[in-house]
């Protein structure tokens, strides 16, 4: 199966790029504007997690197990949200898209259930949205690309600044980096600037993607240490491998080397 949702065109702005849609062995995959693959699903486990990337994002519950609020900044096929919802039917989530195409061909096509009252996906401005909402979130998960870059509005300064005062206490915000990205060290240094060093990371794939965990409130690493005799039951719940995660997991001066 191959879908075209779009059509190419200028890369700032919003559906601009072609949304592609393609299924093949049974893995149903979301490109936008590129080669790269935005979102997986194996379409007789549409809830599991099929990339590593997405499945390293949920490392935070090492840290919090049990988030009220999650905001997503960026939907792709919306498995983060399936997981969630799958997983901590409790938690409540609010999904933050900019394309509506991208909407559309999550409920249509990745089996993103419809909202209700701990599901809400909102076609909006991420960067906008974050300014207009603070205190409202225990995570936020920030996967922002657009036709395999990233979202410059979503990796600013000032917008790192904002993810933090919608944190509420002991809150993280987790980012999906793309690890050869020119302006990698860049973004890293920002995000250690906004939450003054509290910051670690995993790489993914030989750094194909860099998960960074960057947190509100100092003592994460107290934290982890905290978390380590429940990992083990934590990992077998979620089927999330959250005891390799903590082994592998580096603080921010662990990647001094690279920033400018």
């Amino acid at each position: 199966m191959r879908l075209k949702l779009g059509r190419p065109g200028r890369r700032e702005q919003p559906g601009g790029e072609a949304i592609e849609v393609v299924e093949e062995r049974g893995m149903r995959m979301l490109h936008l504007g590129s080669h790269a693959i935005q979102s997986a699903m194996r379409v007789t486990r549409p809830w599991d997690l099929e990339l590593a990337y997405t499945r390293a994002m949920m490392g935070f519950l090492m840290f919090d197990d049990a988030p009220r609020d999650v905001l997503m900044i960026g939907l792709g096929g919306g498995s983060l949200a399936k997981f969630i919802r799958k997983q901590r039917p409790q938690t409540r989530i609010t999904a933050v898209e900019i394309d509506p195409r991208v909407i559309a061909a999550a409920r249509a096509h990745f089996e993103l259930p419809p909202d209700d009252e701990t599901l809400a996906v909102i076609e909006a401005d991420g960067a906008l949205y974050v300014r207009q909402h603070p205190g409202s979130a225990d995570v936020i998960l920030l996967d922002g690309f657009d036709a395999g870059n990233q979202v410059e509005a979503l990796a600013t300064q000032t917008f790192y600044a904002a993810c933090r005062r919608v944190l509420r206490p002991g809150g993280v915000l987790v980012v999906n980096l793309w690890g050869r990205d020119r302006e990698f060290a860049e973004y890293f240094a920002r995000l250690t600037r906004a939450f003054d060093g509290e910051v670690g990371w995993l790489s993914v794939q030989n750094k194909t993607n860099v998960i960074v965990f960057a947190f509100a409130e100092p003592g994460a690493a107290a934290r982890l240490a905290a978390a380590q005799p429940r990992l083990a039951d934590l990992s077998k719940r979620y089927g999330l491998d959250l005891r390799g995660f903590a082994r592998d997991l580096q603080w921010a001066e662990g990647i001094a080397p690279l920033l400018p």
